[in-house]
């Protein structure tokens, strides 16, 4: 499934621990919906290998972008083409970087987004899961109606207030400013004094 060895100690472990965050459901319903949204045809293999195979070369992640909102994602490197191996490895992270940038621009937050490496190697397909879930959920608030998929992002409910308001609320006094001074603990024995008994009774 990876180009890079699998490493021992921590390495191995956190390579574990992203793999069985991955959904195969999550796969299908992402699958659907980027086939739907493009009209390209779907993967013939299911499973992470044939997920990261069908996006790893970045052209179907632009042309989702474009798709979404035409023009907003750069034409995708054709790496159909190009036969050596280090060449097309290059333009395919550059498809994929074109498709980061389109979504960040689109409204999505940078870190919510995956690395190139976590798709290219497919060292965290989950959180490749996660950005797409992301785009879907910000296609929805930006009025997209197409298919959908994932949360509709909430919109900013920015305040504005007048000058009046704002100067009412200096008339607030706080407790801060010496309003709290009639209750006190003046007078009172310190903490962990010991207790004074009086035997009155002679």
């Amino acid at each position: 499934m990876t180009t890079r060895p699998q490493g021992y100690g921590l390495s191995r472990e956190l390579a574990e621990k992203n793999a069985a965050k991955y959904s195969v459901d999550d796969e299908v319903e992402i699958v659907q919906w980027i086939c739907d949204v493009t009209g390209v045809a779907a993967p013939a293999a299911q499973g992470p290998d044939g997920f990261r195979d069908f996006l790893r070369s970045g052209v179907v992640l632009c042309t989702l972008m474009n798709a979404l909102k035409e023009g907003s994602c750069r034409k995708p490197h054709d790496t159909s083409k190009t036969k050596l191996a280090a060449l097309r490895q290059n333009k395919e992270n550059e498809n994929i970087s074109f498709f980061l940038t389109a979504a960040e621009a689109y409204g999505c937050n940078k870190g919510d987004l995956f690395q190139t490496v976590d798709l290219v190697d497919g060292t965290n397909l989950a959180q490749v899961q996660s950005t797409l879930y992301k785009v879907g959920g910000q296609a929805q608030k930006q009025g997209y109606a197409g298919a959908t998929i994932g949360i509709k992002q909430g919109s900013e409910n920015k305040r504005e207030f007048s000058d009046e308001q704002l100067k009412s609320g200096q008339n607030i006094i706080g407790l801060q400013m010496g309003s709290n001074q009639v209750a006190s603990q003046k007078g009172m024995s310190a903490y962990g004094a010991t207790r004074q008994i009086v035997n009155n009774q002679q």
